[in-house]
C-alpha cells in the first residue's frame, strides 16, 4: 500500500497543529506511549535515538495514549512534565489520543487500512517508521526496544549517509 502517511497531522502537547508534512522528507519514528506502562523506560532510549540521529533528519514523534491500561491518564501539561522532567525528552510530542477502536486517530486508523489489524497497536510504545517518500518502512511491536539492531539499522537506511 503506498499510503503517503505525511497527509496527517497531529495536535502537539501544547494544543498546536503538529503536521507530519513538516518533516517530508526525513524518517519519522511514531511511538505511542504512556507514563505509567512497564515499558516507560523506552523514552529514555527514544530520547537516545533521537539525539544520536537527528542531525542526520530522525524525527521521533511519541503520541500518548491512555488506550491500554489506562496507563496514561494525565493531563497535557502532566504528561509533558514527566517526560521532560523524568527522561529529558526534547524531540516533539503530540498531545493524547486513542491509537486503537473506531475513534482512534486517523494516522492510526490508515496503519489499520492498509495493513490489517495485525498492524495496530496492542500496547504501549508500538512503533512505526516512516519512509522519506511517505510510506511506512517498519513497524515494531512494544517489546522490541528502540535500541534493538534492528531498529536502528532500518533508520540507518532511511538516512543520509554521514
Amino acid at each position: 500500500m503506498s499510503e503517503d502517511f505525511y497527509a496527517f497531522e497531529f495536535l502537539s502537547i501544547d494544543g498546536d497543529a503538529l503536521p507530519l508534512e513538516a518533516w517530508r522528507g526525513r524518517p519519522v519514528l511514531v511511538v505511542n506511549t504512556a507514563s505509567l506502562c512497564g515499558y516507560t523506560p523506552q523514552y529514555a532510549e527514544l530520547e537516545a535515538l533521537w539525539q544520536r540521529y537527528r542531525d542526520r533528519g530522525l524525527v521521533v514523534l511519541a503520541v500518548p495514549s491512555n488506550d491500554f491500561g489506562q496507563q496514561e491518564p494525565g493531563s497535557p501539561r502532566e504528561i509533558k512534565a514527566f517526560c521532560t522532567g523524568r527522561y529529558g525528552i526534547d524531540f516533539p510530542l503530540a498531545a493524547k489520543c486513542r491509537v486503537v477502536g473506531a475513534d482512534c486517530h486517523p494516522f492510526y486508523r490508515a496503519i489499520a487500512e492498509a495493513f490489517g489489524e495485525a498492524a495496530t497497536p496492542r500496547w504501549n510504545f508500538h512503533k512505526y517508521l516512516i519512509a522519506p517518500d511517505g510510506t511506512l518502512s517498519a513497524l515494531w511491536p512494544s517489546q522490541v526496544s528502540p535500541n534493538d539492531a534492528e531498529v536502528a539499522s532500518e533508520i540507518e537506511r532511511l538516512l543520509p549517509r554521514a
